[in-house]
């Protein structure tokens, strides 16, 4: 099957083999990395980061497979998709670690210190996640059209230096200032942005592989030329 190069607003209804697999997988990568990793702090080679940036890239890097193949607006479908599974994990935990427990349960403590983030948190997480997933996909949309689908490396580590930016400048402030002393939330701030930048450098050839994979198996190359870019729809 060859390849064709097509504007995402036609598009349209045509049959996708992959596109629910890649979605499935972002939204998994995304509530697993603020449940599991965030919940633990890490240190090696006397730097300190949150156990989830080892995961948590790998959801940029769907991401930009997912703008790269099927386009800007499939992608931001994604990142509601993602939005909304936050949201209710977050609800979901807050009940469930309410709840009162069974009489002789020991493991009360052990549960809030993993589950019970506060709203606080919650909120700057949500909306870091929010903007910082759109702007890496509106980045690497606008790059393919200039760079006219070339230098897929360009795009997607351009991408995420301003995505992960855009989502380490929010998230950290929201979550910790006041909390943390101002020198902490900047060190944090640039250093899990800078392991997150290089996580996708390195990536980078797994990306290739996929992305070229995926166009092959799905016959398509999607241009953004005529999108809306507005990142407050869900609509295709």
């Amino acid at each position: 099957m060859g390849i064709r190069k097509i504007d995402a607003t036609v598009l349209g209804a045509r049959p996708l083999r992959y596109y629910d697999f890649f979605m499935a997988a972002f939204v998994a990568i995304l509530l697993l990395s603020n449940l599991i990793g965030a919940a633990k702090l890490s240190s090696l080679g006397g730097v300190t980061f949150g156990a989830g940036i080892l995961f948590f890239p790998l959801g940029y890097v769907i991401g930009d497979v997912l703008t790269e193949v099927y386009g800007y607006a499939r992608a931001r479908r994604c990142v509601w998709a993602g939005f909304a599974a936050m949201l209710f994990m977050a609800l979901m935990s807050w009940v469930v670690v309410a709840l009162p427990p069974a009489e002789g349960w020991p493991d009360q403590k052990a549960y809030e210190a993993v589950f019970g983030s506060t709203w606080r948190i919650v909120f700057a997480s949500l909306v870091a996640f929010w903007a910082g997933e759109l702007a890496n996909s509106f980045v690497l949309a606008k790059m393919k059209i200039i760079t006219q689908g070339r230098h897929l490396w360009m795009r997607t580590i351009g991408s995420t230096v301003v995505g992960q930016g855009v989502d380490s400048l929010l998230f950290y402030p929201l979550a910790f200032y006041g909390d943390w002393s101002t020198a902490q939330v900047l060190t944090v701030m640039v250093t899990n942005w800078a392991m997150k930048v290089g996580w996708e450098a390195v990536l980078t050839p797994v990306t290739y592989v996929v992305v070229n994979g995926l166009k092959l198996r799905e016959g398509l190359d999607v241009y953004d030329a005529g999108t809306n870019f507005t990142p407050f729809r869900t609509r295709l």
